[in-house]
């Protein structure tokens, strides 16, 4: 895999040097996509459409997710329906309010995969969020942790919560569990691409200057 293919031997020990975007040609990568972050909806969509694992777990999980949520609304017994649906209802609002700490989780699992240059990135009026890190080669295993990080901690929170927490507010935990799991389309429709091309070998990296993501593959 590409990411960390360069070794210098510097005093008896052996540095790993990272490859630049501007060495990937060099290393029989040729350019597979150029992805505009003003059109990341539609390149989400269109990988999600794809039968891949990825996609297939993705829209499972939803199903299992929302489920769960109804199921909690029927077992709050004792209960109006009012206050049930309500307490769904701010399982969304704050499903929003993680906004912040999904995209932090995501810088986090980029600097721990080594890139040091991360930053934040929205359109607000697609309400898209994103992290970015600049310059930063990743091939698709770092891209499983760096995409997959929030959704697993999240949900590990959340599935805790519910267990956990009385009847209405098991009801909340579950919205927020089913509302941040659908909104992390972006990150699976991603993983998705990465694994509709997993026979070419594809790394990734952010040109946030220009605000474009770009996806080089093996020749072939």
């Amino acid at each position: 895999m590409l990411g960390k293919i360069h070794l210098a031997a510097k005093k008896g020990t052996v540095k790993v040097m990272r490859i630049k975007p501007s060495e990937l040609e060099a290393q029989g990568y040729t350019l597979l996509d150029a992805l505009n972050h003003t059109e990341l909806a539609p390149f989400v969509r269109k990988y999600l459409n794809q039968y891949t694992r990825t996609a297939v777990f993705y829209y499972a999980v939803n199903v299992l997710f929302f489920a769960w949520a109804v199921f909690s609304m029927f077992q709050a017994r004792g209960a109006g329906w009012d206050d049930r649906i309500v307490h769904f209802c701010y399982g969304f609002a704050l499903a929003f309010c993680l906004v912040p700490l999904h995209e932090f989780l995501h810088v986090l699992a980029y600097r721990s995969q080594g890139a040091r240059h991360t930053s934040y990135g929205a359109d607000w009026r697609k309400l898209i969020f994103m992290a970015i890190a600049d310059q930063f080669v990743a091939n698709r295993k770092e891209f499983r942790v760096i995409g997959l990080t929030p959704f697993v901690v999240i949900s590990m929170l959340m599935i805790g919560l519910v267990l956990a927490a009385a009847p209405l507010w098991r009801i909340t935990a579950a919205g927020v569990l089913f509302a941040h799991t659908a909104m992390c389309s972006g990150d699976f429709g991603l993983l998705s691409y990465f694994e509709y091309y997993k026979h070419r070998d594809v790394v990734t990296y952010d040109d946030p200057a220009n605000g474009i993501s770009y996806f080089y593959a093996k020749s072939t």
